[in-house]
């Protein structure tokens, strides 16, 4: 009996191994991909510009699905500990991501601007695109979506606040006093978040919350297949997913930087390309929620991935800035910050009443088919 026992107990591991993997197939497959980049990586960048795009184009791709898996596990790891801590787990999660690919781009990348338009278009996907469609989505299916309308106005005026300090101020600051202005920025980055972090998980957290009906409560809990597994195999695997990603980062710098090289695209094209593959999780996620009639979850991912972007992309780059001795551009262009000044306004008018519809959702989007276009044009 102990001997068939120990048996079946083997079988049953050895299937929960076997099942483990079939889940991450790609999280494997990203692994596999960037092992194949390392050994080709010479050899591709010698065939031309077309196929190092390709190659690019696949790398991107592959990101993005092991972007997916990352916020999956963040996203099991959020059922599990509810609003706010959830959507935090989320915004950070796809936000490491992004500093990642950032760092190592940068390390390759001569353009000055790459940081200050990765975070102009982060807010652009966060707001305009994330937002707008999932309002626009979740409006069109169930009119009316409720929230609770303090977390709105909080993270409206906060990304206001980082934004004016990290990205318009900087126009006026002295080129020979550049590196005073930055460990300013720094300090008061941290600040905001340190105090931000401290009232959402705080005295205030009930700002970032709404009350379901206890049936949407219930089934919510049970949406997320895995989401009764331990929190250590989800912890485990987004930190492995964010060092694939970054294996793979390095690879898709060098391939892109060779394919658009004299190409004409626009500088811009890159920046795009680093705030759609942080993005691209955040949006299936942000959108699940507005389908299910849950806006609250929605604004928190949106907004929080806004706020979440400048005030702590800022002082990691602004750091690396200051360690290697070269500034970073991070004053916006008039388009730019006409853009960002749009948005902010429009938010601020749609998230003060705690319901959203579809209407509001499409006012977003359009600014972000807007910014898609401004973008094409090489503004």
């Amino acid at each position: 009996m102990t001997y068939i026992g120990r048996t079946n107990r083997d079988r049953s591991q050895g299937l929960s191994i076997a099942s483990r993997f079939k889940e991450e197939k790609f999280l494997i497959a990203a692994l596999v991909v960037a092992m194949s980049a390392y050994l080709l990586e010479h050899a591709v960048v010698e065939l031309g510009r077309g196929v190092a795009l390709l190659a690019a184009a696949a790398l991107v791709a592959t990101i993005v699905l092991a972007s997916i898996r990352v916020a999956h596990h963040a996203e099991l790891l959020a059922i599990k500990v509810g609003d706010p801590y959830g959507t935090m787990i989320l915004t950070l999660s796809a936000l490491a991501v992004e500093v990642i690919i950032l760092a190592i781009m940068m390390t390759g990348e001569n353009s000055p601007t790459l940081v200050r338009d990765t975070i102009y278009s982060a807010l652009m996907f966060d707001i305009n695109g994330i937002l707008g469609l999932a309002a626009l989505l979740g409006g069109l299916k169930h009119g009316e979506q409720p929230y609770n309308d303090n977390s709105g106005k909080t993270y409206g005026v906060m990304i206001l606040t980082a934004m004016g300090i990290s990205m318009v101020v900087p126009e006026f600051v002295p080129s020979d006093k550049w590196h005073y202005y930055s460990a300013f920025t720094i300090v008061a980055m941290i600040t905001l978040y340190g105090l931000f972090l401290r009232m959402q998980v705080g005295q205030h957290s009930y700002f970032f919350s709404y009350s379901y009906p206890r049936s949407e409560r219930t089934k919510e809990g049970h949406d997320e297949q895995g989401a009764d597994g331990p929190a250590a195999v989800s912890i485990a695997t987004i930190l492995a997913g964010v060092v694939i990603i970054g294996l793979l980062a390095e690879f898709m710098s060098a391939f892109m930087t060779e394919g658009l090289r004299d190409s004409g695209a626009p500088i811009a094209v890159t920046a795009v390309v680093v705030a759609a593959i942080s993005a691209a999780p955040e949006i299936l996620t942000a959108l699940r929620a507005a389908l299910k009639n849950r806006m609250q979850a929605t604004v928190n991912i949106a907004m929080g991935a806004s706020l979440s972007t400048v005030i702590l992309t800022v002082p990691v780059m602004e750091a690396i800035a200051l360690y290697t001795g070269q500034p970073f551009i991070m004053a916006m262009t008039p388009v730019q910050t006409v853009m960002v000044a749009i948005t902010l306004i429009a938010a601020a008018i749609n998230l003060n009443d705690g319901e959203t519809n579809a209407i509001e959702g499409m006012t977003h989007f359009i600014l972000f088919a807007t910014f898609v276009m401004l973008t094409a044009l090489g503004l």
